[in-house]
């Protein structure tokens, strides 16, 4: 059990740090993985960038992940293609959907990064941070992106998620670091004592305030 996001993000840190990644840059994945990602990038002082990646909902069952759309120096889509197989449904049935999580992600990339130019993966440890994984989609659809870029290696780094899912990422990554895992998993929130949702004004905050700090090293 986590107090909040901050305290899972320094204890991660630790574990981060000892694993001693070679030229690392953490790529936060908003909004919840900003305050967990600060610690880390700041204890391997490495640069903090993010990763910008909405779910594609099944149509009429939005929760069900039928994929993912990633954004950075190339945009990705990456689907399910399982699920569509079992479902008969193909890329173009959700054309419209892609297209409406691209302005959500254009907008949200806006509002955070302004004109600040993202961070070169390539040659680098590219280490992927969140608050926590439940079925791990949307991870999943950001390390098959971060792939194309060209990164020495891809690692994730999460304080908690279902061990089903962490075992399934392990084949994802060079290298997987979590806290926990347990088999009883319910959802994330429930590993953390305070889990409020972290609004847009309070990770412009957090972020304008790690980059300044960054700045100066």
């Amino acid at each position: 059990m986590f107090d909040n996001r901050e305290e899972a993000g320094r204890r991660l840190a630790e574990k981060v740090a000892a694993a001693d990644p070679e030229n690392p840059v953490v790529l936060a994945l908003p909004r919840g993985g900003v305050p967990v990602a600060i610690p880390v990038a700041q204890a391997l002082g490495a640069p903090l960038d993010l990763a910008f990646v909405r779910k594609i909902g099944m149509p009429g069952n939005p929760e069900l992940a039928a994929g993912a759309v990633v954004d950075g120096q190339a945009r990705e889509v990456v689907f399910n293609e399982d699920l569509l197989r079992q479902t008969g449904l193909t890329h173009a049935d959700f054309t419209a959907q892609v297209e409406q999580k691209l302005t959500e992600i254009e907008a949200r990339r806006t509002a955070y990064l302004g004109d600040r130019q993202p961070q070169k993966i390539a040659g680098r440890t590219a280490i992927v941070v969140d608050d926590g994984i439940a079925t791990g989609a949307t991870v999943r659809a950001v390390l098959q992106a971060l792939r194309k870029r060209g990164p020495l290696e891809v690692w994730l780094a999460v304080p908690v998620g279902p061990q089903e899912a962490i075992w399934q990422m392990r084949g994802m990554t060079d290298r997987l670091v979590f806290l926990e895992a347990p088999r009883d998993f319910r959802a994330v929130g429930a590993h953390y004592k305070q889990f409020d949702q972290v609004e847009d004004d309070e990770v412009m905050r957090l972020l304008r305030a790690a980059w300044d700090s960054e700045d100066k090293r």
